[in-house]
């Protein structure tokens, strides 16, 4: 299932913190050799983890990291802005309407549905908070990753070749990509509608509302 959790609040799921660091210490240190920091708990963790940002977690039965995505609004620090702008002849992009979206993790044995339900989590966030884009850095392997999903983004700007290619991309807000993430990822409207108003204390049409 799927939980909306500030990073103010993530310590009161220890399980669920633990074992998404380690996830993305796991992806980002070991397996993509990408230079970040793990600390002697085993955490892959940055300076944006302590911007109190929005994470949507997939938790698995056992109440384990099954994937997670981090989220920041582009009207405070991103990382698109203070490490990546060269990617867009050094422009930021700032703006109420635009989130950011990083460390996009599947956890070990997570499988296509995971992704997508995550994906669709993004879109619920856009649909209560009236954002009409989400803003990314992403790497080669997650193209086919979005294309299978069927939540492929606008590429603003690219640098490097192969593997070692980085991409900036915008993604849209489309009522009928949310029809075909809900697909892919094999929930229901009714559902997910119901793991968003369980974290927010609302569903989303009553958190636009009150944005």
């Amino acid at each position: 299932m799927l939980r909306y959790i500030y990073g103010n609040a993530l310590s009161e799921y220890p399980v669920l913190q633990d074992t998404m660091h380690r996830d993305r210490a796991s992806q980002f240190a070991e397996r993509l050799k990408w230079d970040v920091h793990v600390d002697d708990k085993g955490w892959e963790q940055d300076e944006y983890d302590a911007m109190n940002p929005l994470y949507v977690i997939w938790e698995n039965r056992d109440g384990t990291h099954g994937g997670s995505m981090r989220f920041l609004p582009t009207t405070e620090q991103t990382m698109v802005n203070d490490h990546f702008s060269e990617l867009l002849n050094g422009v930021d992009i700032r703006s109420p309407f635009i989130w950011e979206c990083t460390r996009f993790v599947l956890g070990q044995g997570a499988n296509s549905r995971v992704a997508a339900a995550m994906m669709l989590a993004g879109g619920e966030l856009m649909r209560a908070f009236a954002l009409t884009h989400l803003l990314g850095v992403f790497d080669p392997r997650m193209v086919r990753i979005y294309s299978m999903i069927g939540a492929s983004p606008e590429v603003l700007g690219s640098a490097g070749e192969g593997r070692d290619k980085i991409s900036v991309g915008l993604w849209p807000f489309r009522p009928e990509d949310r029809i075909k993430v809900l697909k892919r990822a094999g929930l229901s409207s009714e559902i997910s509608e119901h793991w968003f108003a369980r974290s927010f204390g609302h569903a989303v049409s009553e958190v636009r509302k009150a944005a």
